[in-house]
C-alpha cells in the first residue's frame, strides 16, 4: 500500500515528475551516448575517406542551406529491404568530417548516402533544373536558380580554416587554394559535386 501511495504522489506531484523524467534521460542518454567517444570504430575515418575539397563542400553548404536534408536522408539502416534498394549500409566512420552530418530521417525523397557515381553530372544538371524531366512522378521542386548563381569563393578559405579546428584534416594549401578552386564556379556545379561523391568511400574502402 505505502508503495503504491509514493507512486501516487509522483504522479499528482508535477514538479517530482519532472525531476524524475529529467533524472532518467539524463542517466539512459550518457549510458548510451558516453560509450561510444571511445569506441574507435565511431571516432577514426574509413579507410580512405579524405576531407570534401572546396567545391565539394561548397555544394554541401548549398545542400544544407536549400533544405535537401528535410526531405532526404543520408543513412542505410543494415536491413535487408535498406541495403538492396541503397546499397551498403552506412558506417559511422564515413561521417566524421561531417559538421553537422546529414542522417535525417524523413524521406519524401530516396536516401542519398551512396548516390555518387549512380548518375551522370548532366543527368544532376537536368534533375535540379526540372526534376521532371528525367523522374516524371517526382515532386522535388526545381532550383534553376543554382546554374546562374557564382560560388562564393571569397568566404571558403575562412569556411575550410573553420572546419580544420573542429578536426578536419586541411592543410594549410588547401585553405590558401581554396578560393582559386571556386574560380568561375557555380553553386550547381558545387552541388553535382557534391553529390557525386556521397558514399564513395565505403564502396572503395568494402
Amino acid at each position: 500500500m505505502a508503495s503504491e501511495s509514493g507512486h501516487e504522489v509522483l504522479e499528482t506531484n508535477v514538479g517530482w515528475m519532472i525531476l524524475l523524467v529529467v533524472l532518467l534521460v539524463s542517466v539512459g542518454g550518457l549510458v548510451q551516448i558516453v560509450p561510444l567517444f571511445f569506441q574507435r570504430s565511431t571516432t577514426e575515418p574509413v579507410a580512405g575517406l579524405v576531407p570534401y575539397s572546396a567545391l565539394q563542400q561548397a555544394g554541401r553548404d548549398v545542400y544544407v542551406r536549400e533544405g535537401c536534408y528535410t526531405c532526404h536522408s543520408q543513412m542505410i539502416r543494415p536491413l535487408r529491404a535498406e541495403t538492396e534498394r541503397y546499397g551498403h549500409y552506412s558506417v559511422a566512420g564515413e561521417f566524421v568530417y561531417d559538421h553537422p552530418f546529414q542522417w535525417g530521417s524523413k524521406r519524401t525523397g530516396p536516401d542519398l548516402a551512396r548516390v555518387g557515381g549512380r548518375y551522370s553530372d548532366e543527368w544532376h544538371r537536368i534533375h535540379f533544373n526540372n526534376p521532371r524531366d528525367v523522374v516524371p512522378e517526382s515532386n522535388m521542386p526545381a532550383f534553376p536558380w543554382l546554374g546562374r548563381t557564382p560560388v562564393d569563393a571569397a568566404g571558403m578559405p575562412a569556411r575550410l580554416r573553420a572546419l580544420s579546428r573542429l578536426g578536419v584534416p586541411y592543410s594549410e594549401e588547401e585553405i590558401a587554394g581554396a578560393a582559386a578552386a571556386l574560380a568561375g564556379r557555380t553553386e550547381l556545379d558545387a552541388l553535382i559535386a557534391y553529390m557525386q561523391v556521397l558514399g564513395t568511400h565505403v564502396r572503395t574502402a568494402r
